[in-house]
């Protein structure tokens, strides 16, 4: 069984480009290096929100471990005010693999 989140963001109007590359080029690596694995990610087709899954192993004890590790990080307390200016809107969804 895998654990995950199911997580959609609405983009500001006008920053999903620079969104994605922020995305791909600085937060994939933090998550990667916290243990997560990113499983996948998609645009809607009005490019207003994004849409990923965000998956962590075979435990929900990894969810808190991992997430501490994340959000705890010099990176993301630095730069958690810019990454977070690119999202009006951020929804979570915890799912398991059926």
């Amino acid at each position: 069984m895998t654990i995950a989140q199911l997580r959609t963001y609405t983009i500001n109007k006008g920053q999903l480009e620079d969104w994605l590359d922020v995305f791909h080029s600085e937060v994939v690596p933090r998550i990667e290096d916290a243990g997560m694995k990113v499983e996948s990610i998609w645009v809607n087709q009005d490019r207003t929100q994004f849409i990923w899954i965000r998956s962590f192993g075979d435990s929900y004890n990894n969810v808190e471990t991992m997430e501490a590790a994340f959000y705890s990080s010099d990176w993301w307390k630095a730069n958690v005010d810019r990454v977070r200016s690119h999202i009006a809107h951020r929804n979570v969804v915890q799912i398991e693999a059926a």
